[in-house]
């Protein structure tokens, strides 16, 4: 039976279901992996453009304050993404997911350093409802994480404790069945790669 990896700083998987997406990229130099590593950071924290660096397939992403305006930035604790993803959209958030940022990371030494935003389902900050507006339940954790060591960058989502949003409208409980049945069959996993292989992508 497949485990969910255990890394540092990802939230332990409980229950549901989970995913590890990764994808590497090696250089002849750790100079030049640092190099590339700035480039990384930069598209990393470029929320609003994840869907033009790595292309037409990933979801949308759009980051927005903790008060739930827009924002073209680096990323803070407290704010929130809103995700865009093909097919049906949730009916509460005007076809929008949304998930929190709860945790930026930060490591660094003379060797090595990653960077972790770790994100939980969340209502939408854009209306009044308590109700969570994600297909995936308030204990569900989406881990993304750069990394370089030594002459290898690496990029990865972990996806943790990935269960159905039962607390919600018939029609949107509908959607997070179908939604997370798909994750299951490796469907979510898909978009995931294609933002880990996107990200690296520096021709």
């Amino acid at each position: 039976m497949m485990r969910a990896k255990q890394i540092p700083g990802v939230p332990e998987q409980v229950k549901g279901s989970f995913h590890d997406t990764e994808s590497q990229q090696h250089f002849d130099d750790p100079l030049t992996a640092r190099q590339h590593f700035e480039v990384l950071k930069e598209r990393f924290f470029s929320i609003n453009r994840w869907n033009t660096i790595c292309g037409k397939k990933l979801a949308d992403f759009r980051l927005y304050d903790s008060y739930g305006q827009p924002v073209d930035r680096v990323p803070r604790t407290g704010d929130f993404i809103r995700i865009d993803i093909p097919g049906p959209g949730n009916t509460e958030a005007k076809g929008f997911d949304w998930v929190k940022i709860t945790d930026i990371l930060q490591e660094k030494d003379e060797q090595s350093e990653r960077i972790l935003i770790i994100c939980n389902p969340s209502p939408s900050p854009q209306n009044d409802s308590s109700r969570i507006a994600h297909f995936y339940s308030s204990e569900a954790t989406s881990t993304f994480l750069i990394s370089c060591q030594a002459n290898t960058l690496e990029t990865a989502v972990y996806g943790r404790n990935e269960s159905p949003n039962l607390k919600t409208t018939f029609i949107n409980t509908l959607r997070s069945l179908l939604i997370a049945l798909g994750g299951m069959c490796g469907f979510s996993k898909i978009q995931w790669k294609s933002l880990t292989d996107g990200l690296l992508n520096f021709k």
